[in-house]
């Protein structure tokens, strides 16, 4: 059996290189490439595999930074700090195969390294049995936002600054932010991050 690339996505050299340690130790599995941001290993062009990112990153990050990666036709396992259940929920909507905590012991990394390259899943023994003990968020309505709102909504969702989302869209910042102001409103979510995992809840990340 050739052996699964496994690539590594984490801001921190020291963690990365920890990382790149892990992979090494795992016969079946080969070192890819090792990179700060999701922009840069996608630079790469990497043959399909196994990408273990956080979700804290600087450029595209959270559910955002995971839907890039399994796009580009990679399996996503999520080593990450953030790891509400929110959080976990988001990332596994977005395409995530798997999701440790970063207080994960070296076995439990190399695991579910090999469980996601053998095409299954894994999420770390408590964290699964904290999302089958808290119910989901209620979904927005659809009715909610405008066609344009929802447009922003998803490209603030792919990672989009909202220079980005401007120019995208042909209009102004200072409309951008607007808009960002009218769907905070409308919704109760303030935060980016929260606002990525509303476009997933809604679908939107597929339609830009």
């Amino acid at each position: 059996m050739n052996p699964t690339t496994v690539s590594v996505i984490e801001q921190h050299p020291l963690f990365r290189q920890a990382l790149a340690g892990v992979i090494d130790g795992v016969p079946e599995l080969v070192r890819g490439p090792l990179t700060a941001s999701v922009d840069e290993f996608l630079a790469h062009r990497a043959a399909p595999g196994v990408v273990v990112l956080d979700t804290q990153l600087p450029g595209r990050n959270g559910a955002g930074a995971v839907l890039a990666v399994a796009e580009a036709g990679h399996r996503p396992l999520v080593l990450s700090t953030a790891a509400t259940h929110a959080d976990v929920r988001a990332a596994l909507a977005a395409g995530a195969r798997g999701f440790l905590t970063k207080s994960a012991d070296v076995p439990e990394i190399a695991a579910a390294m090999r469980a996601v390259a053998a095409g299954g899943n894994y999420v770390s023994p408590t964290l699964a049995a904290r999302l089958l003990h808290t119910p989901a968020p209620a979904p927005v309505a659809r009715t909610v936002l405008t066609d344009r709102e929802r447009q922003v909504l998803a490209l603030l969702a792919h990672g989009d600054r909202d220079v980005d989302i401007a120019r995208a869209l042909t209009i102004s910042v200072r409309t951008v932010r607007s808009h960002l102001d009218r769907i905070r409103e409308k919704t109760g979510r303030r935060r980016r991050s929260e606002l990525t995992r509303l476009a997933i809840g809604e679908g939107l990340l597929h339609s830009t």
